[in-house]
């Protein structure tokens, strides 16, 4: 039987990598700057820590999960997440402009729930079956 040699990160691969390492990053500053950004956005302290604490959990899930979940399932959760994210901006972005107050809180409460619901969908997604399950396989 023949093995084709797969590639250890493809674009996929980099892609769902590259958007936990973002959620990652976007965790930290919201986390380590909370006062100054809450006061830039008109957002309470306290919804920018927990939002980075969803975050951060989302970020820590998504990169521990890249080798044993379907790069399809990640693809569907991150234009989710990204669609959701562009609709809330423009949200907040709108009622800002109309002369609102609650325009940061749209886009941040955004950004507190929608990564654990992103966590939550891709750990409950079914793992992939590896390389080494397939070599592993009793023969028949």
């Amino acid at each position: 039987m023949t093995q084709v040699a797969t590639p250890l990160v493809t674009r996929r691969t980099a892609g769902a990598l590259a958007d936990g390492i973002f959620k990652v990053l976007l965790a930290a500053a919201c986390l380590t700057a909370a006062a100054p950004l809450g006061g830039l956005l008109g957002v309470p302290v306290w919804l920018l820590l927990v939002s980075g604490v969803a975050l951060l959990i989302c970020g820590g899930i998504e990169l521990g999960c890249t080798r044993s979940r379907s790069m399809r399932t990640y693809t569907r959760l991150m234009v989710a997440y990204d669609t959701g994210w562009v609709l809330t901006a423009l949200v907040g972005f709108l009622v800002a402009w109309r002369g609102g107050s609650a325009g940061g809180e749209v886009w941040v409460g955004y950004q507190t729930v929608a990564p654990l619901a992103f966590a939550v969908r891709l750990l409950a997604s079914a793992p992939t079956r590896t390389a080494l399950d397939v070599t592993e396989s009793p023969a028949r």
